[in-house]
């Protein structure tokens, strides 16, 4: 496949980048090169990407022996360069204009499934509780956050960066810090630095009920952070429910363990 220069592609289409929809560009082949590596293998598997933009990392995408990828893109102009990509891309792309907020990753490609994308800053959050809710269906996620986001979500029980994301999170998958990436690399240059985060499910998963008592219970004790859990947590069973689990209600939220937080979603 041999695709014009991004540099073309963006002139071409008119994608200057538009803070409204978080948009940084990244478009160093070496870089693009290096996520995709990072995400391990590819072979035979289907490959979803959030906010192609003019289609960096989908060429590198392209580049691996995935079964296809398929991409979801809100902006119009940026759906017209990806689709100019398809046909020449020999049927291995799919191209999906949309709010990836509003669409079910999971029903768009069979499994084995991969998430591999440099997310939109404005929905990154979003989007990734939305997928650790159906984290059984992916094999991996590699995604690339604000850096101050991507510690939160690796952050130790204890550090300042430790909260409702990294709990979450963790919960869920394992996960790893894989890359950090200047601002020099966008266009336009961000103001903070980037990081890719890497998150493999772990083979077992919780119920849905289960998972939205942790969703409560984290909003409520990170909600109020400075708060002793007896208060933080007063909503949802506060003194009582903290020691029907042996954990002292002097503590802090970010003392806790995921295992201790798991105790007291499991007792709400």
């Amino acid at each position: 496949m041999i695709a014009p220069p991004l540099r073309e592609v963006i002139a071409r289409h008119g994608l200057a980048a538009r803070r409204s929809l978080g948009q940084h560009f990244l478009l160093d082949a070496n870089l693009t090169q290096r996520i995709v590596r990072a995400a391990g293998t590819l072979t035979g598997r289907h490959v979803v990407e959030v906010g192609p933009g003019p289609g960096g990392l989908t060429r590198a995408l392209l580049g691996t022996d995935a079964a296809g990828v398929t991409v979801i893109e809100l902006d119009r102009r940026a759906v017209a360069a990806m689709e100019e990509l398809a046909t020449q891309a020999g049927g291995r792309l799919h191209v999906v204009a949309g709010d990836a907020l509003a669409i079910d990753v999971v029903s768009l490609v069979p499994a084995p499934r991969q998430v591999v994308a440099n997310l939109p800053y404005n929905i990154a959050t979003p989007l990734l509780i939305g997928w650790l809710r159906q984290a059984a269906a992916f094999e991996r996620l590699t995604l690339m956050f604000q850096q101050e986001v991507a510690e939160r979500i690796c952050a130790a029980p204890g550090t300042a960066a430790y909260g409702r994301l990294s709990v979450l999170a963790q919960w869920i998958c394992r996960t790893e810090l894989l890359l950090r990436i200047p601002p020099t690399a966008f266009v336009p240059p961000p103001k903070v630095y980037s990081a890719v985060v890497g998150l493999v499910p772990h083979q077992e998963q919780p119920a849905p009920t289960l998972f939205a008592a942790m969703e409560r219970l984290t909003a409520a004790a990170f909600g109020q952070r400075r708060k002793m859990l007896r208060g933080a947590l007063k909503a949802v069973g506060g003194e009582a429910l903290l020691r029907a689990v042996d954990i002292e209600p002097e503590r802090r939220a970010e003392t806790l363990s995921v295992a201790e937080f798991e105790r007291l979603a499991r007792h709400q």
